[in-house]
């Protein structure tokens, strides 16, 4: 594991080749953007926001501070690149990398990324130049990781954009599509309708509608339900507070709408999800298998 820290603001930056045997090491601040590599030659399996998945050799997930993930195969080195918004924000910086809503803060698809075996020596090699660069204790050695990540993430982006939405979408759809997710995540507890977003984004619900069907994704709806689901999940598992006062948080009057929107998306009831959730807690502490469950990556509740 190799680490970069400016004190001074906070930035907090790490390396690892072997994500679950350092991660008490790496979790040491809050607010954490993870990108997760295979490198082995086996599946690792883990869980997002409850959804398993297969992470195959060569490919790569990533993560938000916000989303519930873990990793479930222990005995097969991750390598892991983590990092707060102090050290890079990909929110700040959304015209140098453009991910967000792709990588980061999409909710219509699993941000799951092969790399090609044409691009594996590429990958490869930034990963030596990553390893290089953290020998670096120079005044600038912060600057040049930083544009190391930024190329990673761009790399990783360009991927994404031909493996999620085909090597000749459009590139204005697929910004369409980018662009709503990040207004979803932004305004889903205020905003709970899709002509909402389309008026923000100077479109038709239909052509909001056309665009999500012709990369087969979820609907734009279903999007922001999906977010809204996502986040009550997170304050059933993570916080005491009652469904009623949940319900409120995410905008709602009424918790039977609520209640009702959630067991659609889920088949559960807020209330069951949340027992069920303390019955797989209980089990996950007393067992100690190959397949157990590891703490929480960056996980948080706003």
């Amino acid at each position: 594991m190799q680490s970069f820290q400016d004190q001074r603001i906070g930035a907090y930056f790490v390396m690892s080749t072997d994500h679950v045997t350092d991660f008490p090491f790496i979790n040491k601040v809050p607010g954490l953007m993870s990108i997760l590599w295979n490198q082995s030659q086996e599946n690792i399996n883990i869980s997002l926001d409850g959804i398993g998945i297969n992470l195959e050799p060569n490919q790569l997930i990533t993560a938000t501070h916000l989303q519930n993930l873990k990793i479930l195969t222990k005995d097969l080195p991750l390598t892991s690149f983590t990092f707060n918004r102090e050290f890079y924000c990909i929110i700040d910086h959304d015209d140098e990398v453009s991910c967000n809503g792709i990588l980061f803060y999409g909710y219509h698809e699993i941000p799951l990324v092969t790399i090609p075996s044409n691009e594996e020596p590429k990958f490869n090699t930034l990963l030596q130049v990553f390893d290089d660069e953290f020998q670096n204790r120079d005044d600038i050695q912060g600057e040049m990781l930083q544009i190391l990540l930024k190329r990673l993430i761009i790399k990783i982006t360009r991927l994404a954009k031909t493996q999620l939405f085909g090597a000749k979408s459009n590139e204005s759809e697929v910004e369409l599509v980018r662009q709503f997710n990040i207004l979803v995540d932004r305004h889903f507890k205020t905003h709970k309708k899709v002509s909402d977003y389309a008026d923000m984004l100077f479109k038709s619900p239909k052509t909001l509608a056309n665009t999500f069907f012709k990369f087969h994704h979820s609907t734009p709806l279903q999007v922001i339900h999906n977010r809204i689901v996502l986040e009550a999940k997170r304050k059933l598992i993570y916080t005491d507070y009652s469904v009623k006062e949940i319900a409120f948080q995410l905008g709602y009057n009424d918790v039977g709408s609520f209640h009702k929107l959630f067991k659609k998306v889920t088949q559960r009831s807020p209330q069951s999800f949340k027992k069920q959730d303390e019955v797989e807690i209980g089990k996950n502490d007393q067992s100690n298998g190959k397949n157990s469950l590891l703490p929480i990556i960056g996980s948080g509740v706003n």
